[in-house]
């Protein structure tokens, strides 16, 4: 063996979702122009290059930001822009549970209890910007706590009809819970009347669990 050798760097990551080339599905993604804004806040814990979706979520959405961090003092601050916390949603993880909210909604507006508003038309109407907190339960609620003008804002929930396309690879401690991808879907998709938009999203991330479950495959099950 020639120990001489140069070894061979590993591939760049794609400049766009940050992944690895086996793993990337940037290629042939055609910005879509949302109406209402998306703001993904990531928690610096869970930069997870091979599973995550908030970058693949902004590459998909003209109208999105995406940051990096812990804290922000103002909404304003965190999207480099003015903007008014009471016009925007913020994805709720709150206490309410997916069998207290109404059947028929698959986003639910929520008072400052965390209990279901009784005119949600009127609740969900104006909303100019969804704000998702990207990472685990935890770290999300790290975020919650450490950006005090949050509570200036709505508060929304999604109930969600199916589980997340995730299965086994990330377990999610609720049922309603969805990657930051499906999510941002799910809620633009309904608030703009767009189902286009949350097939092409969902898409995807389809596309990408099944590049990793290809790189990845399950180990044989042991005969009993």
């Amino acid at each position: 063996m020639d120990e001489t050798a140069t070894p061979v760097p590993a591939p760049e990551p794609c400049p766009h979702c940050v992944k690895p080339p086996e793993l990337c599905v940037c290629e042939g993604i055609e910005p879509i122009k949302n109406r209402i804004g998306l703001l993904i806040l990531q928690h610096p814990q869970e930069q997870d290059r091979t599973l995550g979706t908030g970058r693949l979520a902004k590459r998909h959405l003209m109208n999105s930001d995406f940051r990096i961090g812990l804290s922000w003092p103002s909404l304003s601050k965190a999207l480099g822009r003015d903007a008014n916390p009471a016009d925007w949603a913020i994805l709720h993880l709150g206490s309410a549970r997916s069998s207290d909210l109404p059947r028929d909604r698959e986003i639910v507006a929520l008072d400052k209890k965390g209990v279901a508003l009784p005119e949600q038309d009127k609740a969900l109407k104006g909303i100019r910007g969804v704000v998702i907190f990207d990472g685990t339960w935890s770290q999300a609620k790290t975020l919650w706590w450490r950006n005090a003008w949050v509570l200036k804002a709505r508060r929304i929930v999604l109930n969600p009809k199916q589980p997340s396309l995730y299965g086994k690879l990330r377990r999610e401690p609720r049922r309603e819970g969805l990657s930051t991808i499906e999510a941002a879907g799910f809620v633009l998709s309904r608030l703009e009347n767009k189902p286009d938009l949350e097939t092409a999203l969902k898409g995807s991330f389809s596309k990408m669990l099944a590049k990793y479950r290809a790189a990845n495959p399950a180990p044989p099950k042991r005969p009993r």
